[in-house]
């Protein structure tokens, strides 16, 4: 993109974001319909987001930053690398949880896990329960990150092998780290992901943060939008927020999808309405724009590294699109890479985990959405039932990454379970459909009447 071009680029996307609700770019449609969403097959979808978001983010992150572009040297996986040694990563080492490139589930009696793909949804689910809120302030987000997530200077020693030398770690990378730093110099959000205050605003942390939002407000996409968009600006800016709210909307639509429809047209359809919050002239929107088109052109739908390798050369080599690559970690092209995995994965929570464990780059955060949002739309009994694992971990080990919640599991590992944390999303949705929604619970109090307009 040259200077000129540049210039006109972001002044067009600065207007697209002078106002905090982007009232130009997500309004719905008015319409006078209004559906009702049991609170009961509602919790058992957020305990499937849970538990999809946690197997997808312990697979992915098997491959993490393995293959990031440099095919001469280090080829790309493909399909037959499924069930082999994983290799390692471009920082030299493994992981410790596996060393096989297949499914990764944890079995009763060890929690999952905490992660950045999951750990901060956590913290900020909790601070709607804490604050009693719809919507978070500026000022609650920055007192939150602060509470609950560690410094560089004050994490605790952390052993990522047995016999490797312990070494602080707070879980907090690239533009998340640089909003932390911020934030515990005065600053709020959205001024976290300004450019001018932090370098890193284009990179993926928001993209992996904040889809939780969009099940808070389901059916909803700009109510969706409204509450995720101070904690999707407190890293990203640009194409790279665009990214984050593309996934947030995709998540929020989830909850009034046809579910007589196939799962590949159903998540087909979600992609479609979420292309079209994405201004077209953006660099995001072109990428999807490429990535379906080299999909729907595809005669072999098991031939996904076809349109991989493409991703690759168009914007990692040839810098097409307005999208100058610089790092693996960029919120570009994983969005890119994850837009591969959800259409080639058609539907299939198995299918699309393996392609994005496979794909490349930042492996564990394309995965972790998608089994999120696949986890969502068939529930916890259908994400046991489609990996034939009907005993996994109900539990969640926060503090693993994160600290001062509450320990809701005393006498077991871990602090929280999957199915306590389905259970309290519950009585936000509440708020956030009365407060922001002017819908109404139904007499009996266990749905949910929403209206899919918004009132004059």
């Amino acid at each position: 993109m040259n200077v000129f071009k540049s210039i006109l680029y972001f002044t067009f996307l600065n207007a697209i974001w002078a106002c905090s609700d982007h009232n130009d770019t997500h309004q719905l449609k008015p319409t006078a319909e209004t559906i009702v969403i049991k609170k009961s097959e509602y919790k058992e979808k957020l305990h499937g987001f849970w538990l999809g978001q946690n197997i997808a983010n312990w697979t992915g992150l098997i491959t993490e930053m393995d293959k990031v572009g440099t095919p001469d040297t280090m080829p790309f996986y493909t399909d037959t690398d499924w069930g082999r040694k994983d290799l390692p990563a471009i920082w030299g080492e493994g992981v410790p949880h596996s060393d096989i490139i297949d499914f990764y589930f944890q079995q009763e009696g060890k929690p999952w896990g905490a992660d950045d793909d999951t750990d901060i949804e956590y913290m900020y689910q909790y601070l709607h329960e804490q604050h009693k809120t719809s919507l978070l302030s500026a000022e609650q987000i920055r007192k939150g990150w602060l509470t609950h997530i560690y410094s560089e200077t004050d994490a605790p020693l952390f052993k990522k092998f047995a016999d490797s030398k312990p070494m602080q770690e707070n879980f907090l990378w690239e533009s998340n780290q640089q909003a932390r730093i911020l934030m515990e110099q005065g600053m709020l959000p959205p001024h976290t992901s300004e450019p001018e205050n932090n370098n890193k605003y284009m990179m993926i942390d928001a993209q992996l943060t904040t889809e939780v939002f969009g099940l808070l407000a389901p059916a909803r996409a700009d109510v969706a939008l409204k509450i995720a968009h101070l904690p999707i600006r407190t890293s990203a800016k640009y194409d790279a927020q665009l990214a984050a709210e593309f996934y947030v909307v995709m998540h929020s639509l989830a909850a009034n999808v046809d579910n007589r429809q196939s799962m590949k047209t159903q998540t087909q359809w979600l992609a479609k309405q979420a292309r079209q919050y994405l201004p077209d002239s953006s660099v995001v929107a072109k990428m999807y724009d490429f990535i379906k088109e080299s999909y729907d052109t595809n005669p072999d739908k098991n031939n996904w590294e076809k349109t991989r390798d493409a991703v690759y050369l168009r914007y990692q080599i040839e810098k097409l699109d307005g999208y100058n690559y610089k790092d693996p970690f960029e919120s570009g092209i994983n969005f890119a890479a994850s837009l591969v995995s959800l259409f080639y994965g058609e539907g299939d929570i198995k299918r699309t985990i393996q392609i994005g464990t496979l794909v490349g780059w930042d492996s564990d955060n394309p995965t972790a959405t998608w089994g999120g949002l696949l986890g969502f739309m068939i529930g916890k009994k259908s994400v046991e039932k489609a990996f034939e694992q009907y005993h996994l971990s109900d539990t969640y080990w926060i503090h693993r990454t994160r600290r001062n919640f509450k320990d809701r599991t005393p006498n077991i590992d871990g602090e929280d379970t999957l199915h306590g944390m389905a259970d309290r999303g519950l009585s936000i949705v509440d708020r956030v459909v009365i407060e922001q929604m002017n819908g109404k619970l139904n007499d009996a109090g266990d749905a949910w009447e929403i209206p899919l307009h918004q009132p004059d």
